[in-house]
């Protein structure tokens, strides 16, 4: 619990969340990234007539777990995120500001990230 009574003690934790989601979009970015790559590698063996690769499941295994490991930084990062909020007091928290939208956008990631990681994965089977 926080004694300051200064609503800068909130703001500073919105921008730890922040933080904690570009970490999260860019390690869901990176695994779309290596997903999507092997499958151009595959397209362009079979378009050059070459052999196709014989092992292709690294990539989407690599990509899928970058997914669910963005997935796990936005969750617990929200997750944070409300039970400090929840130790704030009255004054601490400005007038008006919703506290619960900066978790509810991580949330959402957190699933659409699942859901590319599942799309991904039937799609390669």
């Amino acid at each position: 619990m926080s004694y300051l009574d200064d609503p800068r003690v909130f703001f500073a934790a919105e921008r730890t969340l922040l933080a904690w989601q570009r970490t999260a979009i860019a390690l869901i970015g990176l695994g779309f990234v290596v997903e999507r790559f092997g499958l151009f590698v595959r397209m362009i063996n079979a378009a050059n007539g070459n052999a196709p690769v014989a092992d292709a499941m690294p990539t989407l295994w690599f990509g899928v777990a970058f997914l669910l490991l963005g997935a796990a930084v936005s969750a617990l990062a929200a997750l944070q995120n409300q039970r400090f909020v929840r130790t704030l007091s009255y004054p601490e928290i400005p007038r008006g500001h919703q506290t619960w939208l900066g978790p509810v956008l991580n949330y959402a990631l957190a699933l659409t990230a699942l859901l590319m990681a599942a799309w991904f994965i039937r799609s390669a089977v």
